[in-house]
């Protein structure tokens, strides 16, 4: 009977041994396969580089690269008020590649306009700090970029409504899906899809666009990918 016992014992307790073994491999295995992706934002603004050329097209502006506050793009120009709010810029090769794909948009009785694009430091940071005031800061790092982490600054990035005029609700506008499908046709992106904001910083945001260039803008869309992958991949 004793020996029985013993018996049971051991082998419930080799049963246990083993459980505890597959567990710990199952966590090393997530471990492993997640450990390049910041799940909890622990990597967000820290070890901060500064951006020593900001005036290239393809620059990459988030939570680690940060702009300097001075820095002002020197090609600024105004969106036409068909296409914009009043007295919206983006750098001239971004501006008219958006006019472009509004244009169009339009032609074929959609409405895209730029609610928001260029923005010096000292919005941004006006921004941030109302952002923080109003809704908390965990609130205000989901949707806002700290100063001289905002692709605004660089006049490459746009917020854009639908016919619905409401940037907020621009997926539920019936532009979306033609501006998701051809946006990168004329060199933009959308910038924070959905699923990646442990890779972006951000959630996801259906109404901000950044201009990276036609044949980067076509990579992108074709292989799915966020800036910051593109650069892990390609540079």
């Amino acid at each position: 009977m004793f020996f029985a016992y013993t018996v049971l014992v051991i082998s419930m307790n080799e049963k246990r041994f083993r459980y505890a073994v597959y567990v710990v491999l199952v966590i090393l295995i997530l471990l492993f396969y997640t450990k390049d992706i910041d799940l909890f934002g622990k990597n967000f603004y820290k070890n901060i580089k500064s951006i020593d050329h900001p005036e290239a097209i393809m620059v990459l502006v988030n939570k680690t690269y940060k702009l300097d506050d001075r820095y002002i793009p020197n090609d600024l120009e105004t969106i036409s008020t068909s296409y914009a709010y009043e007295n919206k810029q983006l750098r001239k090769e971004a501006k008219e590649a958006f006019e472009s794909l509004s244009k169009e948009a339009e032609t074929l009785g959609f409405r895209i306009i730029a609610t928001s694009a260029y923005r010096d430091y000292d919005y941004q940071k006006k921004l941030f700090e109302e952002y923080v005031a109003d809704k908390g800061e965990v609130y205000a790092l989901e949707c806002s970029a700290k100063p001289g982490h905002s692709e605004h600054q660089t006049g490459l990035a746009v917020d854009v409504a639908g016919s619905n005029d409401d940037y907020d609700e621009f997926e539920v506008s019936m532009e979306f899906p033609w501006m998701r499908e051809n946006a990168h046709r004329y060199g933009f992106i959308l910038r924070y899809p959905k699923g990646k904001e442990g890779i972006t910083g951000f959630k996801y945001e259906p109404w901000h666009y950044r201009y990276v260039g036609v044949e980067i803008a076509n990579i992108i869309y074709e292989e799915g990918l966020t800036l910051e992958e593109y650069y892990d991949k390609y540079l």
